[in-house]
C-alpha cells in the first residue's frame, strides 16, 4: 500500500484555453510509454468535474465558470480532507490551477488550528480577484480564495451582483477563516503578474525567489531558504505549475512564459522541499497535451511526479 493517494482533477473550467482536462491521461500515457507501473501500485481516486460547463454561455465574465469551479473545488476539498484523515499524503494531479483552493481549503479542514505554508512554483501570482482580473479567468484567483481577499484597493472591474455574490460564496467553502495568509506564501520562479498582484505581494511580504536567484544560489540553498522562512507555519503545501518551467519544455500548457526553471532543477527543487516532514500534500497543474509535440510536457511531469512520490516514500520511511 502506497504512502500516499494520487488525487485526479480534471476540471478545466478556470483556464483561459481548453485541454487541461486530458492533462491527466496524458501523464498516464507517458508512463504507458515509459513502461512504468506507477499508475498502478498507486492508490486513486477521481473528483467529478464540472467541464459540461464549459458549453453555457458566460454569465460571470469577471470570474468565468465561478459556479462550477466553486462546486469542483468543494468536491477537492472532500477529498483531500479525506485522505488526509485516512492517514495518507495527497498527491493531487489536477487540470488548471483554480481547483488548488480547494486542496488549501481541504488541509485546512483536515488540520483545524494548524497554520499552513504555501510553496507557489509558478510563472503566475493568481491572486486576482474579480475585482481585479484582466481576463476573468478563475485559475488567476486561486490564492486569492484561499487567502479570502478582493483587493479592492486595486479595483479596476465592476462584478455584476451574481458574480460578488458567487464570489464571496466561494471563498467561504472552508468556513469563516480563510486557509492561508499571504505573508506565509513563498513564490519560486514567479516572473509574470500584473500590478494589482504585485500590490499584495508587497502589502503582506510573501517571498518571492527568482529564476536568477536559484541559478545563482543553486537548488538545495533556495529550497533550505523555503523552508526556513516557513519556519513558523505547522505544515506546508506545496503546488507546482508546470508553467514555471521555461517554455523550451513546457509547450504543453496554456500560459508558458520565457525564463523558466528546467527540468532538472523542478525535480530536485521538489525532491528537496517535499522530502521535509512539515510537507503534506503536494499538486501538479496545467498540463495540456493539445498545445504539446509528443507529450513531452506529460513526460517530464511524469519523470517530475515519480521523484516526488519517491521522497514522499522516503520521508514516512525516515519518520
Amino acid at each position: 500500500m502506497a504512502e500516499w493517494t494520487l488525487i485526479e482533477v480534471r476540471s478545466e473550467l478556470g483556464a483561459g484555453t481548453r485541454g487541461a482536462s486530458l492533462g491527466v491521461d496524458a501523464v498516464k500515457i507517458a508512463a504507458h510509454d515509459f513502461g512504468s507501473r506507477f499508475f498502478h501500485r498507486t492508490d486513486r481516486l477521481s473528483v467529478p468535474d464540472c467541464n459540461e460547463q464549459l458549453y453555457d454561455p458566460i454569465r460571470t465574465p469577471f470570474a468565468r465558470h465561478i459556479e462550477g469551479v466553486t462546486e469542483v473545488c468543494g468536491r477537492v476539498a472532500d477529498s483531500v480532507r479525506g485522505v488526509m484523515e485516512a492517514g495518507k499524503f495527497p498527491l493531487v494531479l489536477a487540470g488548471d490551477h483554480s481547483s488548488a483552493a480547494g486542496t488549501l481549503i481541504g488541509l485546512q479542514q483536515a488540520l483545524p488550528g494548524k497554520r499552513l505554508g504555501v510553496v507557489w512554483i509558478d510563472a503566475h501570482a493568481d491572486l486576482h480577484s474579480p475585482y481585479t482580473t484582466p481576463s476573468g479567468n478563475m485559475h488567476g484567483m486561486s490564492l486569492a480564495i484561499a487567502a479570502g481577499t478582493d483587493n479592492l484597493a486595486c479595483k479596476v472591474n465592476e462584478p455584476d451582483e451574481r458574480t460578488k455574490k458567487a464570489w464571496d460564496q466561494i471563498k467561504k467553502i472552508g468556513g469563516k477563516q480563510p486557509p492561508v495568509h499571504l505573508s506565509d506564501v513563498v513564490y519560486v520562479a514567479l516572473r509574470d503578474t500584473e500590478p494589482q498582484e504585485d500590490h499584495l505581494i508587497k502589502q503582506y511580504a510573501s517571498k518571492v525567489i527568482l529564476v536568477s536567484q536559484i541559478r545563482r544560489q543553486g537548488v538545495e540553498k533556495v529550497a533550505n531558504a523555503v523552508l526556513t522562512s516557513l519556519d513558523r507555519c505547522d505544515a506546508i503545501y506545496v503546488s507546482f505549475d508546470v508553467d514555471s518551467l521555461d517554455p523550451r519544455v513546457s509547450q504543453g500548457t496554456g500560459t508558458p512564459v520565457p525564463n523558466g526553471i528546467n527540468e532538472r532543477e523542478a525535480g530536485k527543487l521538489l525532491q528537496n522541499l517535499v522530502g521535509n516532514p512539515k510537507v503534506v500534500c503536494f499538486e501538479m497543474v496545467e498540463i495540456n497535451p493539445t498545445l504539446d509535440k509528443e507529450n513531452i510536457m506529460a513526460e517530464t511531469a511524469f519523470e517530475i511526479l515519480v521523484k516526488v512520490a519517491n521522497s514522499i516514500q522516503n520521508q514516512n520511511s525516515s519518520n
